[in-house]
């Protein structure tokens, strides 16, 4: 299965929410890849600590070289093995794989000029012959890369795979509406997909919502602020729902939401049990929240239409 991670707008925590996805689906049991198509900014190496693709790999093989002919095979980066992070470093009994394919540094968005349509739909139907999962996270916005794999997932060869898309946004009225303008507006997901051969409805379909960084109203850690500051918050909140609804990005198509997590804020990196437990610096609730939308992405129920 493909999965396409992609925003309107920077800073919604589409990559880090994506990483820790993959992390707790390859702990679940599957075979996971990773792909940084952010080619503005590739550096998904970063949260799962490879030190030598922080900023892209400086290999000459990255997804920007391949995908514009320069490489003949993207470099694989095995987590297990070659993570930086000592707790990272060894696979957990009953894990499945868990391999990223880091973009190139130095690289940057590129127009869609030759053959880099057929290379993406080589590559993706490799993969997904060869993992499980296959999590591609896009770069923010109406992108090159988005167009590219609207126009791979299109042609006929690929309709035996199935494609779905997560569309992160924070939970704030300007990241809803900008949600909104990505999937239903003008040059967004369903206009281009339809453009390059998708049925509407069925892209439609394919499309879900993940919030992040949300405030529960109602939360015991909110205990300390006034009264005042809790009604307001959740008088914010009713409004975001209600907002959401008429926006289309509402509780029937939402897939998940990631609640507001310290360690998310200060450092992006994936949330080990270790870190809940042992160290007691991230909560319990934010991995539950990974767990439950990595199972969420295979569950035919969560997909259907309502």
């Amino acid at each position: 299965m493909l999965v396409f991670a992609t925003s309107d707008k920077g800073g919604t925590g589409r990559s880090v929410t994506s990483s820790n996805v993959a992390y707790r689906r390859s702990l679940q049991g599957s075979d996971v890849c990773y792909l940084d198509f952010d080619f503005g900014s590739p550096t998904a190496g970063t949260i799962f600590n490879v030190d030598n693709a922080a900023r892209g790999t400086r290999s000459g093989n990255g997804l920007h070289s391949y995908l514009q002919g320069r490489a003949s095979d993207p470099i694989a980066v095995d987590i297990w093995t070659e993570s930086d992070r000592p707790s990272l470093r060894h696979r957990p009994p009953g894990a499945g794989r868990l391999v990223l394919y880091p973009g190139d540094a130095g690289g940057s968005e590129f127009s869609l000029e030759g053959d880099e349509v057929r290379r993406c739909i080589r590559l993706l139907r490799r993969l997904d012959e060869e993992f499980d999962l296959c999590l591609v996270d896009l770069s923010a916005g109406r992108s090159y890369a988005t167009e590219m794999v609207l126009a791979a997932t299109a042609v006929p060869e690929m309709r035996s795979v199935t494609a779905r898309w997560l569309v992160f946004h924070r939970w704030t009225r300007q990241h809803i509406i900008a949600a909104n303008g990505l999937v239903y507006g003008q040059r967004g997901i369903i206009e281009v997909g339809k453009d390059r051969g998708h049925e509407a409805v069925e892209l439609a379909d394919a499309i879900r919502f993940v919030r992040t960084a949300v405030v529960d109203p109602n939360s015991d850690e909110l205990a300390g602020l006034r009264s005042s500051q809790i009604a307001w918050l959740r008088d914010c909140n009713r409004d975001l729902q209600e907002l959401a609804s008429q926006r289309k990005v509402g509780r029937t198509t939402m897939l998940g939401a990631i609640p507001l997590d310290p360690v998310l804020q200060w450092r992006e990196q994936l949330i080990s049990d270790n870190d809940v437990y042992a160290r007691q610096i991230a909560n319990r609730e934010t991995v539950d929240a990974f767990e439950t939308l990595a199972k969420r992405l295979t569950e035919e129920a969560a997909w259907v239409t309502l």
